[in-house]
């Protein structure tokens, strides 16, 4: 495969949790950032190819192949996420773009020592779990922080929001993965809140509460 279309597959695996009746090829077009006529190109050729299944107005779902192949773009994007922030010293704000180069290393020996290198991680830096070689996640309980009440409290598991604004924010307010958070107000008009952090109480929007993910046991 192209690295486009194993770009493409990914994209769609992400966005079949939002489109369960089948990606729209609008949302897909705003997703990889292009017009809607190349990703009907695109879907085409992939349907070619059994990688996808797809009908004109009723959108697009992965095959099992198509499944499968996602998957593997997606476990080696994650574990290469891992080798460097914890070997090469990068920010979790700095290696998605590094990743997304990484990912489409065919090379399946180099990722099974890769992983095997790493130890065998269960979640990249920011929470994601990493599909293990036969394409398994493990299962998680975790909710979104804005979905916690007034004096509940969680662990601080993923986020949502990889983006390097978001990652840097977290950075900058010191929101980390593995922190408790208790939430001491919540605000009835607009979902604020007050949290408890480290000791210290720091006001977050209903923005940065939707976008991270909580273990409350």
């Amino acid at each position: 495969m192209t690295l486009s279309e194993e770009n493409y597959l990914k994209a769609i695996f992400h966005l079949e949790n939002s489109y369960r009746n089948g990606v729209s090829t609008n949302a897909l077009a705003e997703e990889m950032s292009t017009k809607a006529s190349s990703v009907t190109d695109m879907v085409k050729r992939l349907s070619e190819k059994s990688l996808v299944n797809y009908k004109k107005y009723q959108g697009v779902k992965l095959s099992e192949l198509g499944r499968s192949k996602a998957v593997d773009v997606i476990r080696k994007h994650r574990l290469w996420e891992v080798f460097l922030v914890e070997k090469l010293g990068f920010a979790w704000d700095e290696v998605h773009e590094v990743a997304e180069q990484l990912e489409h290393i065919k090379s399946d020996k180099l990722i099974k020592e890769l992983d095997k290198f790493l130890d065998f991680p269960k979640r990249d830096p920011h929470g994601d779990p990493i599909p293990d070689s036969e394409g398994n996640f493990a299962i998680s309980n975790k909710m979104l922080l804005a979905d916690l009440k007034k004096g509940e409290a969680g662990i601080c598991v993923g986020v949502k929001d990889s983006s390097v604004e978001f990652l840097q924010y977290l950075d900058k307010n010191s929101i980390a993965l593995g922190q408790l958070i208790e939430i001491l107000e919540k605000e009835t008009f607009d979902q604020s809140m007050l949290i408890n952090l480290n000791g210290n109480e720091l006001k977050i929007s209903h923005v940065i509460s939707s976008n991270l993910y909580i273990k409350t046991s």
